[in-house]
């Protein structure tokens, strides 16, 4: 038999942990489901001017100083996290704020910059492309998401009226996940 006082203190730790990364659960399930749903958000996007003959290596140590350079000559703030290079195109992340792309198109470099509506942003956040703090802090909830679940399926597991609840539960919920995900 379990000692209440072990239980009481999973029940703490599960409470505290679903409490405090409650607002990232919620931007995740919301975020999620609006992707889902076909509402993505909204960027505005607005041109911005570079010098005639610009061209960008993504490979290249000068980069980053080219772009913050580029930015700075059109007044706007210079302080990106870091470049998301592909061929052909350089963005400036985090993206869940106003952030600028530079495209090439036949040997010719065009930028502009994109505002993000609130839905965007928070789009952004989901998939990772936030300031470095906040993926960090994503990791950290993505652990303790883990660490809640399973602390949960333990409470439920050493409560003798809710053992059964909880094993009959998980294995129905399993069972929709696995029939979902690999059968439909």
């Amino acid at each position: 038999m379990v000692k209440p006082k072990t239980r009481n203190i999973f029940v703490l730790f599960h409470l505290f942990a679903a409490s405090l990364l409650a607002p990232m659960f919620l931007m995740v399930a919301i975020t999620g489901a609006n992707y889902l749903l076909g509402f993505e958000g909204e960027t505005r996007e607005t041109p911005i001017s570079l010098p005639v003959g610009m061209t960008f290596d993504a490979e290249a140590d000068d980069t980053e100083e080219k772009v913050r350079s580029v930015l700075s000559t059109n007044e706007l703030p210079a302080d990106f996290d870091y470049l998301r290079t592909r061929p052909g195109s350089i963005t400036t992340r985090p993206t869940s704020r106003d952030y600028v792309q530079f495209t090439e198109e036949d040997g010719v470099w065009s930028a502009t910059l994109y505002e993000p509506n609130l839905q965007y942003s928070f789009m952004e956040l989901h998939k990772g492309h936030g300031p470095q703090l906040f993926r960090t802090y994503q990791i950290v909830a993505g652990i303790v998401l883990f660490l809640v679940t399973i602390g949960g399926l333990v409470v439920g597991l050493m409560a003798k009226t809710y053992r059964r609840k909880t094993i009959y539960s998980t294995i129905g919920g399993t069972l929709v996940f696995a029939a979902l995900a690999f059968l439909a």
